[in-house]
């Protein structure tokens, strides 16, 4: 794929998480992906995605910022959402929150093979303590 024909891709994968189409993973994976450096299955990482909407039912990932090199994507991101369970080991306290996530793929055969992501759980940890 092209620097663009990447970058597009990865404008449809967040798009797919925005919308809430989890079932239309495997357009942009592989069935087993490495998540920072743990094999999954597709399945447990949709899992996850309505695992993580579940408790912040209107979480959002706006991109900041794309770099793209060979078969990688890097990737800036401001997530917000106000959260009604508890996520990620944090309680919900009726505040929304906004924090960073850095994210960074490799593809192979045109779907991702290899992601890794952080997230900043400190500042989400803050706003909800309020």
């Amino acid at each position: 794929m092209s620097t663009q024909e990447l970058r597009d891709f990865y404008l449809r994968y967040v798009e797919l998480a925005n919308k809430r189409e989890f079932e239309r993973m495997a357009d942009f994976a592989h069935e087993e992906v490495i998540m920072n450096g743990t094999p999954v299955k597709m399945a447990d990482m949709v899992a996850e995605f309505y695992k993580h909407v579940d408790a912040v039912p209107d979480l959002h990932w706006e991109i900041q910022e794309i770099v793209v090199e060979g078969d990688r994507i890097a990737a800036r991101l401001i997530d917000t959402g106000t959260p009604v369970k508890e996520w990620n080991g944090l309680t919900p306290s009726g505040a929304s929150v906004t924090f960073a996530e850095t994210a960074f793929y490799q593809l192979e055969d045109g779907k991702f093979k290899f992601m890794w992501y952080l997230m900043d759980t400190d500042s989400v940890r803050r706003q909800l303590a309020g």
